[in-house]
Parts: structure tokens; sequence; C-alpha cells
């Protein structure tokens, strides 16, 4: 039997589909990405992304 997903699980797993897409796209094109560190805004190259 399939397991029903929590609304909180349904929400993490399109979370994380939309960063993919979002790394994906930006590595296609070769825009930097925003990220979150050490409390400032940073932007990185899409190739440093995992």
């Amino acid at each position: 039997m399939k397991k029903r997903m929590s609304l909180q699980d349904k929400a993490e797993a399109a979370l994380k589909k939309a960063v993919r897409e979002v790394v994906k796209r930006h590595k296609k094109t070769g825009r930097p990405l925003a990220i979150w560190k050490n409390g400032k805004t940073v932007l990185i190259s899409p190739n440093e992304v995992k």
C-alpha cells in the first residue's frame, strides 16, 4: 500500500523540486545563483552547486 504524504511532506518535496529546476536553469544559462550565507545575500556560480 502506498502511504499518503502529509501536507508538510508535499510542501517539502515541491520546494526541493523547484530548487532543482532553478539550479538546472541557472547552470544552463550560466547566471549566478543568489544564496544566503553568514547573514548576507551572496551570488555564486551555478557550477559551485552540488
